[in-house]
C-alpha cells in the first residue's frame, strides 16, 4: 500500500493482492477535506468494528475490506500487530479508514503541510516541508530556597 496526496486527495494506492483480499476493484480515493482526524496507533485491531462485508478477516492476522458496523461503513487493511493509523471521514465513501502501515507519522505530517497539484508520497511531502511545532514553554526563573547546613 502507498498513501499519495495532493493538495485535494488522499488516495491510498493498493497492491494487486491487497486488492484481492479487500474485494476492492480499484484504489481508495478521499477528498482531503473529508479528513476529520488522524491516529496513529500501535494495535489497530482494537479499532475494528462490525463485520467485515465483503472482506477477508484471519484473527490477529489479517483483515482486509469493507466493515459494516451501526456507525457506518469502515474500510480496513489491518496487518499483524504492526504500527497503523485510523483516519476518521465525514462526508466520504467511509466512516473511517485503518491502516497498518509505518508512514502514519509522515502522513500526519503532511496533511498539515500545503501539498503540490501532483499526487506525491506523503513521505516525500513530509521529508521536503518544515513541520510547525509548538515551542516548548520556557521555565521560570524562580530562585530555588537557599539549602543551610542545621
Amino acid at each position: 500500500m502507498t498513501l499519495l496526496l495532493d493538495r485535494t486527495r488522499l488516495e491510498v494506492e493498493l497492491s494487486p493482492l491487497e486488492r484481492a483480499v479487500s474485494f476492492r476493484r480499484d484504489n481508495l480515493h478521499i477528498a482531503r477535506e473529508a479528513i476529520v482526524k488522524v491516529q496513529l496507533t500501535d494495535d489497530a485491531w482494537t479499532w475494528l468494528r462490525g463485520v467485515g462485508s465483503p472482506g477477508t478477516h484471519v484473527p490477529l492476522v489479517l483483515a482486509a475490506g469493507t466493515w459494516k458496523s451501526a456507525n457506518g461503513d469502515d474500510f480496513v487493511l489491518i496487518r499483524r500487530h504492526k504500527p497503523s493509523v485510523v483516519i476518521d471521514l465525514e462526508g466520504a465513501e467511509f466512516q473511517r479508514l485503518v491502516l497498518t502501515t509505518r508512514h502514519g507519522l509522515a502522513l500526519a505530517q503532511a496533511l498539515r503541510l500545503d501539498a503540490t497539484s501532483e499526487l506525491a508520497e506523503v513521505t516525500d511531502i513530509a521529508a521536503t516541508g518544515a513541520i510547525p511545532v509548538a515551542e516548548p514553554a520556557k521555565p521560570s526563573r524562580k530562585r530555588k530556597p537557599a539549602v543551610r547546613p542545621a
